[in-house]
């Protein structure tokens, strides 16, 4: 394993789940779905890069587009020149948002993340 592969390993991430009542929530998962999706053109692509299934991501776009006011994602079907899906602008929008404020976490968070890291048990590679 690499230098930069230990210190990856070693560094903790934060990961946010913001709940919007009971119905909304956008968290990692999502966050990641649409940024795979932006990069791949793809619902189907996004998910196999998560190792998820069409249905289960098809679900969670769905769910997601249900919940904001204008939807996040749009799609067309496949066909001859083959379908595709695109973040809207507002999709854009939240996923800019959330990954803005993971950092502003992270950022206001180290010390006592740093803290909190301080006091693990040491475990033994491979454990």
């Amino acid at each position: 394993m690499s230098d930069d592969q230990d210190q990856t390993r070693d560094r903790p991430s934060l990961r946010i789940r913001i709940l919007f009542g009971e119905d909304a929530m956008l968290g990692p998962g999502k966050a990641d779905l649409l940024e795979h999706i932006r990069d791949t053109g793809s619902i189907a692509s996004a998910g196999r890069r998560m190792a998820m299934s069409y249905k289960r991501a098809w679900m969670l776009v769905e769910t997601m587009n249900k919940a904001f006011r204008a939807p996040l994602v749009e799609s067309t079907r496949g066909g001859v020149k083959g379908g595709g899906a695109r973040l809207t602008e507002a999709g854009a929008e939240v996923l800019d948002h959330y990954r803005k404020l993971e950092g502003i976490m992270a950022e206001a968070g180290a010390d006592r993340i740093a803290a909190i890291q301080s006091m693990l048990r040491d475990i033994p590679e491979g454990k």
